[in-house]
């Protein structure tokens, strides 16, 4: 395995300072599904990274969360900022981006790209230039190329197999952590080392379990052997005391044989402890608390509660994915005009959800302080609107400027209550 990943390397590099950058082959997805050796041995890319449980559970957990979170237009008014489903974009991008795809599968295809890949590529569906669809362009059928005039050409194979060429007007690339300013880097490239150890690490640990957690063994005999009674011993060897189906049979050695072993114990190798080392390096990569993948053992130093826990995991890991889609939508799914006056918002207020006792604490002070009101806190629990004063904004008045005590209109008709009850008091005692 590793002269073959040496090989794949050697020859990558070879067309590269072949055909070098005016053929296109020197972007990074152009090489994803080649792979990247590794000095573990073992060549990384985009198919057998995700036969780790670390990246499949960072990738999945990072693109499910972003792809369900609720995402839609809003605009700049003169009365403030307020949502915009009246936007043909808002039903595009917060529901059905085309007849073929819900917007939570989108997302999660178009984030999963961005996380592997460095880039997440959609074609824009246009009937003149109002953008009317996305379709999401899997990576490993689309290939990128050059033309002699510098410009990119873009061949997209469909499921089909039918090849198309999507004019460059139409590719709508949204770029994650970027070096150069334009183009995401490729995770597969630049973590090949720790995902090939943990590959090679898994390897080894399969290997172990075949052997039945032993070493590797060897069996000597006294004398040279015919070919016939090697066969025979191999046979034997292989099928009746080797592997982890044959632990703990007894075993019967004939003809003055020996057995010895070579290599180290699993245990003083810390095969289990490397597995846990490498689950770490990679929740490291992915800006992923090891915690929300599973891996418990050690705590967390992101917070005690679980919802300080998600701040930690909204602001560190989900922001600056979120704002790279929602500055993408802006600059390429947006007319310059439309640009000053709407625009996407990604809302995050389900992932902080606390308990129902926070919730009734936040939304008492919410509505005392007359910044929510009883309707909205009643939306935001997914209840149905009241009417009358419950759309109306109120204050508790115990804090009220002592020179205004007794203004309001309510004092005032207290007062007056409070007088026609002292008069109808004396009256009373005047008659007795």
């Amino acid at each position: 395995m590793k002269h073959k990943a040496q090989k794949i390397g050697r020859v990558r590099a070879a067309v590269l300072g072949w055909l070098g950058a005016p053929f296109g082959l020197t972007d990074v997805d152009a090489w994803a599904r080649l792979g990247v050796s590794s000095s573990a041995g073992v060549n990384v890319n985009d198919q057998n990274v995700l036969q780790l449980s670390a990246v499949w559970a960072c990738a999945r957990l990072i693109s499910e969360t972003i792809g369900t979170l609720p995402l839609g237009m809003h605009e700049r008014t003169s009365a403030g900022k307020r949502p915009a489903p009246q936007h043909p974009l808002h039903f595009i991008i917060g529901s059905q981006p085309n007849t073929d795809t819900v917007s939570s599968v989108f997302w999660e295809s178009v984030v999963a790209a961005m996380l592997l890949r460095g880039n997440g590529r959609c074609e824009k569906l246009m009937v003149g230039e109002r953008v009317v669809g996305l379709n999401f362009l899997y990576p490993p059928r689309l290939s990128i190329s050059r033309k002699g005039d510098g410009s990119k050409e873009y061949r997209y194979t469909d499921e089909n197999g039918r090849q198309r060429i999507i004019p460059a007007s139409r590719i709508w690339t949204i770029p994650g952590w970027s070096l150069d300013g334009a183009n995401g880097v490729s995770v597969i490239q630049y973590g090949a080392q720790v995902f090939g150890s943990a590959l090679a690490t898994d390897e080894a640990a399969a290997g172990v379990f075949k052997r039945g957690l032993m070493p590797t063994t060897w069996f000597k005999y006294p004398k040279v052997m015919r070919p016939e009674q090697r066969d025979a011993a191999r046979e034997l060897i292989e099928g009746r005391l080797s592997g982890a189906i044959n632990a703990g049979r007894p075993a019967i050695l004939e003809a003055d044989m020996e057995v010895g072993t070579l290599g180290i114990d699993p245990v003083d190798a810390q095969l289990l402890e490397s597995r846990g080392f490498s689950i770490q390096e990679i929740c490291r990569w992915f800006r992923v608390p090891p915690w929300m993948v599973g891996h418990t053992e050690k705590s967390t130093s992101w917070g005690t509660g679980i919802e300080q826990q998600m701040i930690g995991f909204l602001v560190f890991t989900l922001g600056p994915w979120l704002k790279r889609i929602e500055q993408s939508i802006v600059k390429d799914l947006l007319t310059p005009a439309e640009r000053l006056r709407y625009y996407p918002k990604f809302s995050v207020e389900g992932l902080l959800r606390a308990d129902s006792a926070a919730r009734a604490a936040f939304y008492s002070v919410m509505v005392n302080n007359g910044i929510l009101t009883r309707d909205e806190v009643r939306e935001l629990e997914d209840r149905a609107p009241m009417g009358g004063n419950a759309s109306v904004l109120t204050v508790q008045t115990a804090l009220a400027p002592l020179d205004q005590l007794g203004s309001t209109t309510a004092d005032q008709q207290a007062r007056t209550a409070m007088a026609n009850w002292l008069k109808d008091m004396m009256a009373s005692q005047a008659d007795t």
